[in-house]
């Protein structure tokens, strides 16, 4: 075969390459197309160091997806390393002549290319363009802006939730982890369930009969979600100033019981009283709200309903003085209240950790296990690493799929010292953990917080402490949706350990020492989980005493006296 060369390679070169290639191309090799009868050309695949004919295009590294290739150009998608997740559409032209991609189109959330490569069907937001496949962008995509205007679909909304209870249990057929469905008669529940289709009346009532049917399975992560359902006018944005407000008649107002506590080396997860610049303290009393009187109305927040992102203007009565004061204050949305409160949360407990051991021992908790929740990892472990004792709380965690690099992150442990010239001596494994620890778990431990409590345990890297997590050891991809977007989800994955057992799913994980946090000592703000890991890691600290270790004597490499 002819030798490999790559498209955007300078075609000075090739020649160049060609005069001192041994290699002659006779009239032979160019009459070898390998034709068919009706002039279809055959491809024939050349297997054999496939890798070593493998060219790197002139792109710089980024974020890209959906690569496709005409005889002209090269199509793909990219998105921001950083920021919002716009997709943009970027061609480049296949030349020799020292190609640059370009932005084809922009807010691209998705494209094809028609059976002959001569045109690009994009779509942006619920709008459809129909362009050029060329090498360069076009002038404007609305030339070629696709009229849906008179586009209309029948639709029988009874035929189409039969098709989707039918596609549901299919892929349930399909998707379930266990072929033999748990040894239920998969086909049998089908026939029970499917003369109840016809009695539906909307999409939620569908969603009921899927739940009820995939329930037949007995495993978690079985969950009906998503999908095209009816949804009421009123779209009210629910407001929040990030703090728990009473209502005092007496005082005049709301009087502001606790500001919920943000990271102030992170401003933008303050509470709206918490801003710099604000000057409301707890215990001052919130008397009015843009001028209206807050005891006027049913609730403090009715003042402040889609105000979101907005200001507004606050009267208050400071507690320590007489008079009242304003403040330009903007609200956040509710799950911005939600998060706040969590945040507040977490905080509260490290302090309660750092109080309760005299900064012995580090405390991180880990709301899920997601891609973001891994920085929030680095983020909360890296300044505690050092400590002598270390409390991983997964208590309320949600589930995710990195339990495996936060366990790799734990089982670090150093095995050698760097000693600078100054200062202290640093591990390797840098970050490298070497102290005692424990984990925090409850009964909404979920999903991947449950595998990273099981492989805890199993690793030996210290005690669980709490109660039995929820108990779902069989994890999902979230592939099998509907025609309308939603799910009926299948449980794809089943954990079982070496010993042949299935753990997780249907029990949980059992703690090492079970404590509870009762209702009324949580209500009174105590916490008994975590006072217990503390005093457990305490006692092993006192009985195996961490400590890092001094370097030696310096060599003496003085040459002795001859």
């Amino acid at each position: 075969t002819d030798e490999a060369h790559s498209p955007f390679e300078p075609q000075d070169e090739l020649a160049s390459k060609s005069d001192e290639s041994d290699h002659d191309i006779s009239d032979d090799d160019d009459e070898q197309d390998d034709q068919t009868d009706d002039g279809v050309v055959a491809v024939s695949i050349d297997r054999d160091s496939l890798m070593h004919r493998l060219f790197e295009l002139p792109v710089e590294g980024g974020n890209y997806t959906d690569l496709n290739v005409t005889g002209k150009a090269i199509y793909y998608r990219s998105w921001p390393a950083v920021g919002s997740r716009k997709y943009a559409l970027n061609v480049l032209e296949i030349s020799d002549e020292s190609p640059k991609p370009k932005e084809f189109a922009t807010n691209i959330s998705g494209y094809e290319l028609s059976g002959d490569l001569s045109k690009l069907l994009l779509r942006s937001g619920d709008n459809l363009y129909i362009v050029d496949a060329s090498a360069s962008p076009p002038g404007s995509l609305d030339d070629g802006k696709v009229d849906l205007s008179s586009w209309s679909f029948p639709l029988d909304p009874r035929e189409e939730w039969r098709q989707m209870f039918v596609e549901a249990w299919r892929l349930e057929r399909d998707y379930f982890y266990d072929t033999g469905m748990h040894g239920v008669d998969w086909t049998a529940i089908r026939e029970k369930y499917i003369p109840l289709v016809d009695r539906v009346t909307d999409r939620w009532e569908l969603s009921d009969l899927l739940a009820q049917m995939i329930s037949e399975l007995s495993a978690l992560h079985m969950t009906v979600g998503g999908g095209d359902y009816r949804r009421a006018e009123e779209d009210i944005d629910i407001a929040s100033l990030g703090a728990r407000l009473i209502r005092d008649p007496r005082g005049g107002g709301y009087r502001i019981d606790r500001i919920y506590r943000g990271d102030p080396g992170r401003p933008e997860t303050l509470s709206p009283l918490g801003k710099p610049g604000i000057i409301i303290a707890e215990g001052d009393i919130i008397t009015r709200i843009n001028g209206q009187d807050v005891l006027m109305a049913p609730h403090l927040n009715a003042l402040i309903r889609n105000k979101v992102g907005q200001q507004v203007l606050v009267e208050y009565k400071p507690r320590h003085r007489s008079g009242t004061d304003e403040a330009i204050v903007v609200p956040i949305s509710g799950r911005a209240e939600r998060n706040l409160r969590y945040l507040d949360w977490e905080i509260t407990r490290r302090e309660l950790v750092d109080s309760l051991s005299d900064g012995q021992v580090g405390y991180v908790h880990i709301r899920a296990m997601g891609r973001g929740n891994y920085a929030e990892w680095a983020r909360d472990f890296f300044p505690v690493w050092d400590r002598a004792g270390l409390v991983v709380d997964v208590r309320h965690n949600q589930g995710g799929n990195i339990d495996s690099w936060i366990l790799g992150s734990l089982l670090r442990r150093p095995f050698l010292w760097w000693q600078p010239r100054i200062g202290a001596a640093d591990p390797n494994f840098q970050y490298g953990f070497g102290g005692h620890m424990a984990t925090l778990c409850n009964e909404w431990t979920s999903s991947d917080g449950e595998m990273f409590v099981e492989g805890f345990r199993r690793l030996n890297l210290g005690k669980v402490i709490g109660t039995r997590t929820w108990g779902g050891g069989i994890w999902l991809s979230y592939s099998n949706r509907l025609v309308d977007n939603g799910i009926a989800s299948a449980a794809e994955f089943g954990v079982f350990g070496p010993e042949g057992s299935w753990p997780i799913e249907w029990y949980g994980v059992e703690p090492d020492t079970t404590v509870d946090n009762l209702p009324h000592e949580t209500f009174n703000g105590r916490d008994r989980q975590l006072e217990a890991a503390v005093e457990y890691l305490l006692n092993r600290i006192e009985a195996e005493p961490v400590e890092r270790p001094m370097g030696p004597e310096y060599p003496d490499r003085t040459r002795p006296e001859e």
